[in-house]
């Protein structure tokens, strides 16, 4: 339910719906691109919403959220989980990503969005997009994302790691709301 009414707002808020990672609290309404699209939708409501990981903020301060709202944090991916990826000069506010399949020990499918090299890739959800532990360690502090444009494994990024659901708000299929375009 509450993720059809995910979907039921971004329909209706279409150019609204704000952009970025960051929290969705934003000083002026979003301008339209130039081209008329709407703006990305931002990956922290859109993944809070899946996951009902209740963190509120720039995606790069989950991770230390967690820890005060008494979420579970590891270096273990686990279906449902939101992956957090640290801010760096690419992502100034981070990134978050939620957890749709473990493959193997070294690879994820993820759900997300605004994620992209261009306006319209950044305007889809990415849904079950694979993801790499390309880490020395094993412990998932540096990923790559797939790049369907490029068909090959994209930039490594750092992560701080997984920030696992509560039970009570634990997600098992992470579903993606209707009506919102994925790649």
């Amino acid at each position: 339910m509450r993720g059809q009414i995910f979907a039921l707002l971004l329909v209706l808020a279409g150019p609204l719906a704000l952009g970025g990672c960051a929290s969705e609290r934003a000083s002026a309404p979003p301008q339209l691109a130039s081209n008329h699209l709407p703006p990305p939708i931002q990956c922290v409501p859109f993944v809070r919403e899946i996951t009902g990981v209740e963190i509120y903020g720039d995606a790069d301060t989950w991770w230390g959220a967690a820890a005060a709202k008494h979420y579970m944090r590891g270096s273990t991916p686990q279906v449902g989980a939101v992956l957090v990826l640290r801010a760096t000069d690419r992502l100034r506010v981070g990134h978050i990503a939620a957890v749709r399949q473990i493959v193997n020990p070294r690879e994820i499918r993820v759900t997300h969005s605004n994620w992209g090299g261009d306006d319209a890739t950044r305007r889809l959800v990415h849904d079950a997009m694979p993801v790499l532990d390309v880490s020395p360690n094993n412990d998932w502090s540096q990923t790559r994302f797939w790049n369907n444009a490029t068909k090959g494994w994209g930039a490594i990024y750092p992560a701080h790691g997984f920030i696992y659901p509560s039970k009570d708000t634990e997600r098992r299929n992470v579903p993606v709301p209707n009506n919102i375009p994925t790649s």
